[in-house]
């Protein structure tokens, strides 16, 4: 009996046994605490206990501490039960927890089970019952959600900020086809070395996290490899922060040859500093959310694979890119003026340019609905014509690896004569929006082409805030439906008016 041996070595002695009662571990600890093993082969699967459990002795008495219940929560264990030691090596007492159904906080019971001579429960049918409420009670969850679910987390320096961004990682989600079931930040002024936030409150997240029955834990700050790796070990929960969303976004949105190259670049440029690193978002990032990864698994990638791609990648796109030139080098031969829209992701560019032009480019309610730069022309009365460029959206902080992704986008608005940056005025970090655009075109020197502001979607605003918005933007900005066509007569008599000059009509 594992009390004797406890008793004999005055140590914590623990047994993990599976529903068919085998052993699958003995482990032996200190004589004030035991550490567990990495139970990875016993897989964890949303909804579901891991179908083991512990048994552990205790000299002190048979009440289940704070670890245990964190460990009964992290490790979807069956059940986790505290004999107590007597004075000889007797088992004197016990003492049973186990999961509730999903709660989303972990939350836990006790058997009423305590005579460990006189036990009256059948414990495997109870577990087996137990783990159909729990997977039920999950499964309806998820039929009602229809799709993944997912907690954000993250470290912010303050509650705006963390409010703020975590709105925008939602609709992040939202776009990977993910529903958002809770967040939850932690406010600090530096982030945590190891783990983003600290250990006490990754362990809360952890357990909100696998107790609601999400698949997914996703960080609005972007992790290192060591933090990958770290938080790896911590949990088995699938971790993915900002730049990954991003990436799998992209990788599911790029349509063309072109894309497809560029975000497959992206993401091996991700991958190869994470090479090495017993890291399981890797084997997500290479499958991705939607399944559009650069398609090897972690076990079939290594540095030279990568790096080989990553090289015959450039060389590819930077033939595709000559050809860009050649295109744009005629375009401009034709002397016809080119407008570029850009602004914010999701701010209504595909509509505007779709009901200026009488085009169906696809659009839709979601961040980066489109990657691909379109154009189309609009002709004016006398024959006189322009040029419209449809964008990809900016976004706040965009990692380096994505840079590429943008370049053809960057590449087109440096051709255009004209900007429309067109803002969201429905959203409450419009302001903040507009500096992360005016920021990347500060980066690629182009803060003093010519440009008219334009508020989008000034329908779904009260007449108080666009009163606002017009005083603050006085003889500066349009305020347009994008929706309405009977809205764009400022816009129109703007844009002739800008290139009547250069038609010899100024």
């Amino acid at each position: 009996m594992i009390t004797d041996i406890s008793f004999i070595t005055k140590r914590q002695i623990g047994i993990i046994i599976d529903r068919r009662g085998n052993i699958e571990y003995v482990i032996i600890g200190s004589s004030e605490e035991l550490v567990i093993p990495k139970l990875n082969r016993f897989g964890l699967i949303s909804g579901k206990l891991r179908g083991i459990r512990l048994i552990r002795t205790d000299f002190k008495n048979s009440t289940p501490d704070e670890d245990d219940i964190a460990d009964l929560a992290l490790l979807r264990l069956d059940s986790l039960t505290v004999v107590s030691v007597d004075t000889v090596g007797l088992p004197l007492s016990m003492s049973t927890i186990y999961l509730l159904p999903v709660g989303g906080n972990g939350e836990y019971n006790t058997l009423d089970d305590k005579d460990i001579y006189n036990q009256r429960i059948d414990y495997n049918k109870f577990i087996e019952g137990l783990e159909d409420e729990i997977e039920s009670k999950s499964t309806k969850l998820n039929i009602t959600k229809g799709r993944s679910m997912a907690v954000l987390t993250g470290a912010f320096k303050n509650s705006a900020e963390a409010a703020r961004n975590l709105l925008e990682l939602k609709e992040l989600a939202r776009t990977a086809n993910l529903e958002v079931i809770d967040n939850i930040y932690q406010i600090r002024n530096k982030i945590d070395a190891k783990y983003v936030v600290g250990t006490g409150k990754l362990k809360e997240i952890v357990i909100k996290t696998v107790s609601s029955g999400a698949e997914y834990l996703i960080y609005d700050n972007t992790l290192t490899p060591s933090q990958s790796r770290m938080i790896a070990e911590f949990t088995e929960i699938k971790v993915i922060d900002r730049t990954q969303l991003i990436l799998d976004i992209f990788a599911n949105r790029a349509k063309d040859n072109d894309g497809r190259l560029i975000v497959e670049l992206a993401q091996l440029k991700y991958i190869l500093p994470r090479l090495g690193i017993k890291d399981d978002s890797l084997s997500r990032l290479t499958g991705g959310i939607g399944g559009k990864g650069p398609g090897e698994t972690k076990l079939e990638i290594d540095k030279r694979k990568v790096t080989d791609r990553i090289a015959f990648l450039k060389k590819k796109l930077k033939g595709i890119e000559k050809s860009r030139v050649v295109k744009r080098h005629k375009r401009t031969k034709k002397d016809i003026p080119i407008v570029a829209v850009i602004g914010y992701t999701n701010a209504g560019k595909t509509t505007l340019l779709n009901n200026l032009s009488n085009s169906n480019i696809y659009a839709d309610d979601l961040m980066f609905a489109t990657l691909e730069t379109s154009s189309r022309r609009i002709r004016f009365p006398e024959d006189k014509e322009i040029i419209l460029i449809d964008t990809v959206g900016f976004i706040r902080n965009l990692p380096e690896n994505l840079l590429p992704a943008f370049k053809s986008t960057l590449e087109e608005i440096k051709s255009a004569d004209y900007f429309i940056h067109l803002v969201d005025s429905s959203d409450q970090d419009y302001d903040k929006h507009i500096e992360s655009v005016e920021k990347v075109l500060e980066d690629i020197d182009l803060a003093n082409k010519n440009r008219v502001i334009v508020f989008n979607k000034v329908d779904m605003i009260d007449e108080e805030t666009l009163l606002e918005l017009k005083n603050k933007y006085r003889g500066d900005a349009i305020f347009i439906s994008a929706l309405d066509r009977k809205t764009y007569t400022e816009i129109i008599d703007k844009l002739y008016y800008y290139f009547s000059k250069s038609w010899g009509k100024g």
